[in-house]
């Protein structure tokens, strides 16, 4: 499994950029139309996805240092700044009163705060697995970003996300939700049970697109209840 990962890589980040651009110009094109917050929300996360997709992709073409490593610093900036906006995606979801729906606010934009934080102080180590990319330097990186960047963002975020998307199915009929945070979460689990722990970053990519289709669907089936 490893070496058929390790050969797919370089050609499926690439594959996987262009549908997630195509994915988050359909989010922004269904709000411009609808004006349903769902859209953008998601479209955000879309972009953010888009951009460490793309500069991945990016590592299989440019050289070590330079524009590459620029890019991949902002690359973990704007994950710690986009990833965040999950919690009103669900919070909007559940159709939350304006007073819940201003406490998920208030935690998102601390979540932000501390995710932009974590990705400008992050220390990077470069790293020649299929591809060449900037990994998270454990060894330099501040404790607290370490753990903002790979448990507050990485799972913290999902987990809110399938309890959110159980209560809609629950409550709408629409599995829809749990489904985006449920793969999210299996592909980001898959890598470390497979023993691929070099390719957790590419195994976890198709977590993330199944994230994003879903949340089309759901988006879409938020607007046809709304009309």
């Amino acid at each position: 499994m490893s070496e058929f990962l390790m050969a797919s890589c370089p050609i499926l980040v690439w594959v996987i950029a262009a549908f997630q651009l195509v994915m988050l110009i359909c989010f922004f094109k269904n709000y411009a139309k609808t004006k349903n917050i769902l859209f953008l929300l998601s479209g955000l996360v879309a972009f953010g996805l888009f951009y460490d997709a793309l500069i991945l992709s990016l590592g299989t073409v440019l050289p070590e240092g330079g524009l590459l490593r620029g890019l991949s610093q902002f690359r973990y900036i704007s994950h710690g700044g986009l990833i965040p906006l999950l919690l009103p995606i669900c919070a909007y979801a559940l159709d939350l009163k304006k007073t819940g729906k201003t406490i998920v606010w208030i935690i998102t934009g601390v979540l932000i705060a501390l995710g932009l934080g974590s990705g400008i102080v992050t220390s990077m180590v470069p790293e020649n697995v299929a591809l060449l990319r900037y990994a998270c330097d454990k060894q330099t990186t501040p404790g607290w970003a370490y753990t903002v960047s790979t448990s507050v963002l990485a799972y913290g975020m999902v987990i809110p996300l399938v309890i959110a998307g159980i209560i809609v199915w629950v409550k709408q009929k629409t599995p829809a939700l749990f489904l985006s945070g449920f793969l999210m979460f299996a592909f980001s689990a898959l890598g470390p049970a497979t023993g691929n722990f070099n390719l957790i970053f590419f195994i976890s990519m198709f977590g993330e697109v199944c994230m994003i289709v879903f949340f089309m669907v759901y988006a879409k089936y938020n607007q046809k209840k709304k009309a």
